[in-house]
């Protein structure tokens, strides 16, 4: 069994792996590594039983630290997905400068749809990854997530507020509220579609999956004909790939 540790900038993934299967998962604030919290939540979705190894990705170089302590207390050997043991080829300038998460994302849309494949992460930062027909991982784009986004108008401007992302059917906002939404959730979905048509046109190719993982997957898929299909466990899937190429 192997435990399988995704560490966001404002949430830690956490899986528990026996061979193919990912069960259970949770979720914890990123924040906790830094208290005795994050060791009490592992000791408690651990439970009784037994992982072996610990196999984590992170954006967060204190969170990384910290975590490779409290495994390391829990009797757990902590391996960190890089370039090197990710399972992939990496054509890319430096290749270290590549977050983990994108790297365990590529590995994941890459075993699930082959070659070509773009993987489309929404978290903090919405990050596209892409995997050549070589299989290859040759790059991504990276934009402000859709939280950031919306988050950063109302931090910085007077009289706009502070939303929750929803989805929204009109195209033509009557509150500021609806507005706000239009632009995230359409703005995103234009986004999308904007993107993979030049990376469609970059790479010369018609067929490309598109994998959509993270937060606003499902919301920004459901009316977005370019995504095909949502893995909510794309990361983890994408560590479990690793670890096994790594042993």
């Amino acid at each position: 069994m192997n435990l399988l540790l995704d560490i966001g900038n404002t949430h830690t993934h956490a899986g528990l792996a026996r061979g193919k299967r990912i069960a259970p998962h949770d979720i914890f604030p990123t924040d906790d590594w830094q208290s005795a919290r994050a060791k009490k939540w592992l000791r408690h979705f651990i439970g009784k039983q037994t992982p072996s190894t610990a196999t984590l990705c992170s954006v967060v170089p204190a969170a990384t630290r910290a975590a490779r302590k409290i495994l390391r207390e829990l009797g757990l050997k902590p391996e960190v997905i890089t370039h090197r043991n990710c399972g992939l080829e990496v054509d890319y300038p430096k290749p270290a400068s590549i977050g983990p998460d994108r790297l365990a994302n590529a590995r994941a849309g890459f075993e699930c749809f082959g070659a070509p494949v773009v993987i489309v992460d929404f978290g903090t930062a919405v990050t596209f990854d892409i995997v050549d027909a070589q299989g290859r991982y040759i790059g991504g784009i990276i934009a402000p997530g859709l939280s950031a986004m919306t988050d950063y108008l109302h931090e910085k401007t007077a009289l706009l507020p502070r939303i929750k992302i929803r989805d929204i059917r009109t195209a033509i906002g009557k509150t500021t509220e609806q507005a706000m939404r239009i632009g995230a959730v359409h703005g995103y979905r234009g986004l999308i579609s904007g993107l993979i048509g030049e990376l469609r046109r970059e790479l010369a190719t018609r067929k490309l999956p598109v994998v959509a993982t993270g937060g606003g997957a499902r919301l920004i898929a459901r009316h977005c004909p370019e995504i095909t299909a949502v893995r909510p466990l794309l990361t983890l899937e994408g560590l479990r790939l690793a670890s096994a190429h790594a042993s």
